[in-house]
């Protein structure tokens, strides 16, 4: 689903601190060359505290790359590691592959508030995304660092999803329930229009819960797989 004109591309995404919104920066493609450019919210971005990548400083411009920018291949785990392996069968890979590795794990690194995203581009299609849901910290009782005070979320259960128009912050916010109404988070906002279309559309043919990991950080505590019909349109 991230193909286009020939192109693979992955969405480079900036969180900003203050009010935590998540902007699409920048993006990254891929066809015999590589290529980065600034994108869609870049200025809003700005205005609201990011500051153009060190190696990218320019941002009317295209850079061009034979292989994978350092800039971003550095945020990667040595192929080298003794548990290389263990880190590429976490996100799916038989080999050591720097640009699905980019796009599968997001390459977040604690310095800073940036990761990748695998975009979707092709809205006709059906297909099925698997991604983090967002904003668990605030809606399993947890509050972010108590896991043993958090709602039970069941490995395999299915889930809702909703739109809240109202929602202040962002008007195509879409919710995720279980079954039991409880509001385990949120569909990442790089994804909720699209997923605003599809509800519209009723083209969500199932979801569910794919994983829980408690050990992780509250950004990959419950993996969500959602099916998507293609479009009659």
């Amino acid at each position: 689903m991230s193909m286009q004109d020939g192109k693979d591309y992955v969405y480079l995404v900036w969180k900003c601190t203050s009010n935590r919104r998540q902007y699409i920066v920048g993006q990254l493609s891929k066809n015999g060359q590589y290529e980065f450019c600034y994108c869609k919210e870049f200025k809003e971005a700005m205005e609201n505290g990011f500051t153009p990548l060190i190696s990218f400083a320019k941002s009317d411009i295209v850079y061009k790359s034979e292989g994978l920018f350092p800039a971003f291949s550095s945020r990667l785990p040595d192929r080298k590691r003794k548990d290389i392996n263990k880190i590429l069968k976490r996100y799916g890979l038989d080999k050591y592959d720097a640009y699905e590795l980019l796009k599968r794990s997001g390459a977040k690194l604690p310095i800073d508030n940036l990761q990748f995203v695998d975009p979707i581009l092709n809205f006709q299609e059906s297909f099925e995304k698997i991604f983090y849901v967002a904003g668990v910290r605030h809606y399993l009782g947890c509050e972010g660092d108590n896991c043993s005070e958090a709602v039970e979320v069941i490995p395999g259960e299915k889930i809702i999803l909703k739109t809240e128009a109202n929602n202040k912050y962002d008007k195509y916010a879409v919710q995720i329930y279980n079954l039991r109404e409880q509001l385990l988070g949120y569909v990442p906002r790089y994804y909720a229009q699209a997923f605003t279309k599809f509800i519209v559309e009723n083209r969500i043919k199932a979801g569910k819960v794919l994983s829980i990991d408690k050990n992780e950080n509250c950004d990959e505590c419950i993996k969500a797989e959602i099916h998507i019909l293609e479009s009659k349109q």
